[in-house]
């Protein structure tokens, strides 16, 4: 789900087979998976989940790939504790399913990860990944928290309001040329809209061919033509936060 406008969940994709190189740990109400960096220079990144959860171990491998590079990363269980999304489940169940996981009735977990970082992990500098689902939070957390550096906001979109546009920091969004839960025609609106409204630095990036997903469901190898637009989406996502965080 990356669109409240029409809820309706998607494909899980590639699920990877990965362990993990963190742990998980206690953040006040809610568990959290944590990654340290080879150094830590006080800057940290919290990653937000999609659908299938925050044990979703591609979503653990992404996280671990933003910790290689420098950040603490912390993946919160921001369903607190409800059960994701089960990709075997009747699809017409999901309107109701996600009326109870609001991507923007998060502050209190947001509020409760941030203190941690500062408090617990003594991060100076902060910034926000998400994907689906979770690229919907960073759009939300990126017009409410100004502590919150940078944003890379990968296949989300909240609905359309003018209120959805003024940007408190530098929010990266991208999105997949070939997706059928975001159409173009609601990326054009977005960028319409930021560029009318927005005062900070914004990306608007779509990749074409790709599908909903694309950037942490799909397997590198999985096809030769996919590759270089998984890899440079990757590679985009980590120069965002190194320029602004």
């Amino acid at each position: 789900m990356a669109n409240e406008a029409n809820p309706c969940p998607c494909d899980i994709g590639h699920k990877l087979e990965y362990g993990g190189m963190g742990q998980e740990v206690q953040v006040e109400h809610i568990k959290a998976y944590i990654t340290r960096p080879p150094v830590d220079e006080g800057k940290a990144v919290i990653v937000i989940q999609d659908i299938f959860g925050w044990q979703l171990p591609n979503t653990r491998y992404m996280a671990d790939m933003i910790a290689g590079n420098g950040y603490t990363t912390i993946v919160p269980d921001f369903f607190v504790g409800r059960e994701p999304w089960d990709p075997a489940a009747d699809r017409s169940t999901f309107p109701e399913w996600i009326k109870s996981r609001n991507p923007r009735d998060v502050n209190r977990e947001v509020e409760a990860v941030l203190r941690y970082l500062k408090q617990q992990c003594h991060a100076q500098k902060i910034g926000i990944v998400g994907f689906c689902w979770g690229g919907a939070v960073v759009h939300h957390v990126m017009l409410t928290y100004p502590e919150v550096r940078a944003g890379v906001s990968l296949y989300g979109i909240i609905r359309d309001t003018e209120e959805i546009y003024n940007l408190k920091n530098p929010t990266l969004f991208i999105f997949a040329e070939n997706d059928t839960v975001i159409p173009l025609e609601q990326v054009s609106v977005l960028t319409q809209k930021l560029k009318k409204h927005c005062i900070v630095n914004y990306q608007v990036k779509t990749f074409s061919g790709q599908t909903h997903g694309f950037v942490h469901r799909k397997r590198e190898d999985c096809s030769p033509a996919d590759k270089p637009y998984i890899e440079e989406a990757r590679r985009n996502l980590i120069e965002w936060l190194n320029r602004f965080i």
